[in-house]
């Protein structure tokens, strides 16, 4: 346990800021009511680090929060937005063994699929939501280290949305892991070890599919964005290597044009572009954040707009249509009263971006 928190704490540090949001849209004169219309708050009993949004167009206001408490038992809400009284109401809370490193819900935009929620942390959970959203139960939980008691933390995972029966997670044992998951079992959802690799001379830190079944890319300790097809696993492409090996923590493939990813690094202020088409070289460096930048997301609906978010207390919406230039300037930014540690898009609501920050979930309208 006590290593598992000082990884944790290592490379994602939970943040004890004082909530406040302020939108230009909702600032100066504008009215109440039109405040109320751009941005809805939510706070948890408890600092947040896990974060993701829904991904059904039924429930286009629902999303899960995981806690960060330094304990062995932790907890993710599921919460939803009751738009009748312009407030958050908590549907369900369950009990999480650590704190999740990330939580997705299942692609799947047409309701076709059950209504699961996975994480990670010790282990990759999927875990079922009711019908009724008010009772989540744990479906299965996927080990791949059967030889041991011990088991490395997973730092990251990505849900493929072309097929969701394929999942990759990333490690600190250097390695990516490639599911197979069963998520229309008729009793409960199954899962076995598609293939694993090691990725990376260090440790992985972050996963992300293409909009494809077989390429994936992944950052780590090392420095670099290494690129796989699952079709032909014995080659990997370093697309990118950063100065000094400097470890990079996040990345985000552009999932409306795949020529596309993002990445950070640790304690650095920018945001890297990179063109597979142009490996090695960054085709832009967004500049504007003033501190770490925390997290980074992709437009769902638009190739050429990516947002960003910051110990700074900034979200910064970009257009990198222009590209390539070094240093575009954003078109949105929204300033917190506090450094932000996690930022997503919504696919079901492309309107609408989240944050978070100490124990509060911001959304906002875009």
């Amino acid at each position: 346990q006590a290593f598992f928190f000082f990884f944790f704490v290592r490379f994602f540090p939970p943040l004890s800021i004082p909530p406040a949001l302020h939108l230009p849209a909702a600032m100066g004169d504008a009215k109440e009511d039109k405040k109320k219309a751009e941005m809805y708050s939510y706070k948890a009993p408890w600092p947040i680090y896990g974060m993701n949004w829904s991904n059904k167009a039924a429930k286009p206001y629902r999303l899960a929060l995981g806690s960060f408490v330094e304990e062995y038992t932790n907890k993710v809400q599921v919460v939803e937005l009751d738009e009748s009284k312009g407030e958050f109401k908590l549907m369900n809370q369950f009990d999480h063994p650590y704190p999740t490193t990330k939580i997705m819900w299942i692609p799947d935009l047409e309701s076709k699929q059950p209504d699961l929620i996975a994480t990670t942390g010790d282990y990759l959970r999927i875990w079922k939501v009711a019908e009724d959203g008010k009772k989540t139960s744990l479906e299965v939980l996927l080990n791949n280290n059967k030889t041991s008691e011990f088991c490395a933390p997973l730092t990251s995972f990505d849900w493929n949305e072309v097929d969701p029966r394929i999942i990759g997670t990333s490690s600190i044992d250097t390695t990516c892991t490639i599911w197979d998951v069963e998520t229309q079992s008729p009793t409960k959802v199954t899962g076995e070890v598609k293939t694993q690799l090691i990725a990376h001379d260090q440790e992985v830190y972050d996963i992300a599919f293409a909009r494809d079944t077989h390429t994936f890319a992944s950052v780590g300790a090392d420095g670099s964005v290494r690129m796989f097809d699952l079709r032909s696993l014995e080659h990997s492409t370093i697309m990118y290597e950063e100065a000094n090996e400097v470890p990079l923590l996040r990345i985000a493939w552009n999932k409306q044009d795949p020529n596309y990813l993002s990445t950070i690094k640790m304690d650095g202020n920018t945001v890297v572009v990179l063109d597979v088409r142009v490996p090695c070289a960054p085709v832009a460096t967004l500049t504007n954040h003033k501190a770490p930048v925390n997290g980074i997301a992709w437009a769902p609906h638009s190739a050429c707009h990516i947002c960003s978010a910051a110990d700074d207390k900034q979200a910064l919406i970009w257009d990198i249509s222009q590209t390539p230039r070094n240093s575009p300037e954003p078109i949105l930014a929204y300033q917190a009263a506090g450094a932000i540690n996690q930022i997503k898009w919504s696919s079901a609501q492309p309107d609408w971006i989240s944050i978070c920050y100490d124990n509060t979930l911001e959304i906002l309208r875009v």
